[in-house]
C-alpha cells in the first residue's frame, strides 16, 4: 500500500490557477506511475492526468489538455497538478493515485470549486 495525500485544492476565480500536491507517505514514488482524478457528487470518478514512473511520460482527458500539467519530484515524494484558466466544470473533489490502481487505498481528496 501507497499512502498518498493530497492539498492545495481551495476557491477560485474562474481563469484562475491552483496547483495541487500529491505526497507520498512512507515509500517513495520513485518507480510506480502516478495519476490525478476527479469526482463530482453523484458520478463515477474519472482520469485527468497521469505520469509515468520516469516523468518521460504524460497523459491528459481531452477536457484539461493544454490548461493542466501533470509534473513529479521524486526526491520530494510529490507529485503536482498545475492547473491554469480554471473553468467551473473543473469543479471536483480531486485525488491522486498510483496507477494500476489495483487494491491501493484512495486518499480523502482535495475540494476544487471554480466560481463565475
Amino acid at each position: 500500500q501507497v499512502q498518498l495525500i493530497e492539498s492545495g485544492g481551495g476557491l477560485v476565480q474562474a481563469g484562475g490557477s491552483l496547483r495541487l500536491s500529491c505526497a507520498a507517505s512512507g515509500r517513495t514514488l520513485r518507480n510506480l506511475n502516478v495519476g490525478w482524478f476527479r469526482q463530482v457528487p453523484g458520478k463515477e470518478r474519472d482520469f485527468v492526468a497521469g505520469i509515468n514512473w520516469s516523468g518521460s511520460n504524460t497523459y491528459y482527458t481531452d477536457s484539461v489538455k493544454g490548461r493542466f500539467t501533470i509534473s513529479r519530484h521524486n526526491s520530494k515524494k510529490t507529485v503536482y497538478l498545475q492547473m491554469n484558466s480554471l473553468k467551473p466544470e473543473d469543479t471536483a473533489v480531486y485525488y491522486c493515485n498510483i496507477v494500476p490502481i489495483g487494491s491501493n487505498s484512495w486518499g480523502q481528496g482535495t475540494q476544487v470549486t471554480v466560481f463565475s
